[in-house]
């Protein structure tokens, strides 16, 4: 049987209402990049203060860094998103419990969280890399200057650090954004749930999924310019090669 192509079907109604097929997905693509962004910022909070406590001398911070990172690195980005969604109310009181189950936008807050941890760790070690990279000359001169060790990673190590790791932070970031389509298993319906949802209406699953695609490329695009654009900005000659 021959499949029958109709790229008009973007402008056709949807049967939510709510607009055309094009509504549906640039709607999806919203909640996708609403997703992402605050997953990132999570991922970078944490995946920063982790990172830092794997390179501190102290030996008990370093552990707690290493047992964090072992954790969410080695456990499924699916199974992580099930744990916090299906098991982690069952698991609390019941009031806790009930309260996590009927909290508006549940899936989306519980994707967030969830890719912000998974992604965290993925910082740390770009993190711990990046202070490891740096000549020993950086932490003694501020030492020497009568910096306290917080005072030596706020305004020494940390921005030289997160300057050299830019680079692979870009593509940490894409993947965040691209880790959010997992979360349509818990009911999100962002981009990919959209796509999926117009192919399961219309029956053109190739229309759907191929501007989901565009979408995607797009996002990454833009993302990507502006990261590079960042990165000459605030390269620092000499340690970054090429810049």
């Amino acid at each position: 049987m021959n499949y029958h192509w109709n790229w008009h079907i973007f402008w056709e109604p949807s049967p939510n209402g709510t607009g055309n097929y094009l509504d549906m997905l640039l709607s999806g693509l919203v909640l996708t990049i609403k997703t992402a962004l605050l997953a990132w910022i999570i991922a970078l909070v944490i995946g920063t203060i982790v990172g830092v406590m794997r390179t501190l001398p102290s030996k008990t911070a370093s552990a707690i860094g290493f047992c964090y990172v072992e954790f969410f690195r080695n456990i499924p980005l699916l199974v992580q998103l099930f744990l916090w969604f299906f098991v982690l109310p069952e698991l609390l009181p019941r009031t806790a419990g009930l309260w996590l189950k009927q909290m508006p936008n549940a899936p989306f807050w519980t994707a967030a969280i969830g890719v912000g941890l998974f992604m965290s760790v993925r910082v740390a070690e770009q993190l711990r890399a990046g202070i490891g990279s740096l000549p020993r000359g950086q932490k003694m001169a501020a030492t020497a200057l009568g910096l306290t060790t917080t005072q030596a990673y706020r305004y020494v190590l940390l921005p030289i650090a997160f300057r050299v790791i830019l680079p692979p932070l870009t593509s940490e970031f894409l993947s965040t954004i691209k880790n959010t389509s997992v979360a349509i298993t818990i009911g999100l319906i962002e981009l990919t749930g959209e796509a999926r949802a117009m192919q399961e209406f219309s029956f053109q699953v190739f229309e759907a999924f191929t501007a989901a695609t565009v979408l995607y490329l797009l996002i990454n695009i833009v993302v990507v310019t502006a990261m590079r654009f960042l990165e000459r900005r605030v390269a620092i000659p000499g340690y970054i090669s090429g810049k």
